[in-house]
């Protein structure tokens, strides 16, 4: 049986699928794959270990063939996964989680609350161009994160991680949106469940932990950067079109917040989500962008990529997948 993996991937998962008896094929270039080389690439193949870059819908499906069995994600989200299309091809279409992964999220995200608190890139950029000239009692000052209030958008595992390590080494105060209350959460770290609009009032940090559903796309907007306090930051290692960028950098032109974090882009690659506008979130002293590396860990990176080539082996030997998804 024939399995294509799309990118260049952690050889720790391509090692098992071999020695699963299995021929590979991987895409020789590192970069996201061209729709062409996919489609032509897909054909005849069992099984396609994809990225969160790659559109697998029934376009994909069709053109590998009736014999393709398994679509494995090498990623905790699978929006990239047209579900229903999926089902209607009898293809399973499997993902990465991990805790291993969401712990490696978790500690980017505060390393991400910590540097935009502190001013740490501005700090370096400073230093760097040779701008130190001593010390100075107003040069670069930030705000403490101890003791200031974490609201979290998303009170999953990822969510739970980033709390236990603002309660317990920080002494923040939680507060949590999420469409169904953690009392785990609450007994741990004394998290409080609020509405996401008293959350938006009170946090000085605002902390994105939900998946790009149609009801998450554009889920912090104008209205709610509005009721952000002036000082307060947000921080996305989510999705992007969870946040819609264009009120974002209105917000941030009008100093409505204290400043953004961002490891997802709304129209990644391009970090720019409009070219016809002269408003970049490249410009903005207060804004750190990343890319996309949030679980970028060789730890992560491992368990990933060991976890999509055993969802493909058991499918491929019509057994249950450790991870599925469906519609």
């Amino acid at each position: 049986m024939h399995v294509y993996v799309t990118r260049r991937i952690h050889e720790a998962g391509l090692i098992l699928l071999k020695k699963a008896g299995f021929k590979v094929t991987v895409y020789d270039k590192d970069r996201i794959i061209d729709r062409k080389t996919l489609l032509a690439q897909a054909k005849g193949k069992d099984a396609i270990l994809s990225l969160l870059t790659d559109k697998m819908n029934a376009e994909v499906f069709a053109a590998a063939g009736p014999q393709l069995k398994i679509v494995a994600n090498y990623s905790v989200g699978f929006d990239n996964i047209d579900l229903k299309a999926a089902a209607a091809a009898h293809v399973i279409a499997t993902n990465t989680p991990s805790d291993k992964v969401n712990e490696s999220v978790a500690e980017f995200t505060f390393a991400l609350m910590l540097a935009l608190a502190r001013r740490i890139p501005e700090a370096d950029h400073f230093a760097k161009r040779g701008k130190y000239h001593g010390f100075s009692p107003t040069l670069l000052n930030g705000t403490d994160v101890y003791g200031k209030t974490l609201g979290l958008i998303g009170a999953g595992r990822i969510g739970g991680m980033v709390a236990r390590r603002a309660f317990h080494g920080f002494g923040m105060k939680l507060i949590y949106s999420d469409m169904r209350p953690n009392s785990i959460l609450e007994k741990e770290v004394r998290a409080k469940k609020v509405s996401m609009q008293t959350l938006l009032k009170k946090a000085d940090f605002v902390s994105l932990h939900v998946p790009l559903l149609p009801s998450t796309r554009h889920l912090i907007s104008t209205k709610e950067f509005a009721l952000m306090k002036k000082t307060a930051f947000l921080v996305n290692t989510a999705r992007g079109p969870v946040v819609d960028e264009k009120a974002l950098l209105k917000a941030l032109a009008n100093k409505k917040i204290a400043g953004a974090a961002l490891d997802v882009f709304e129209n990644e690659p391009a970090i720019d989500c409009d070219l016809s506008d002269n408003l970049e979130l490249k410009a903005f002293e207060n804004v750190i962008l990343t890319p996309h590396i949030a679980s970028a860990t060789e730890e992560a990176r491992r368990e990933m990529s060991e976890i999509a080539a055993k969802n493909i082996i058991a499918v491929l030997r019509n057994k249950k997948p450790l991870s599925p998804v469906g519609a």
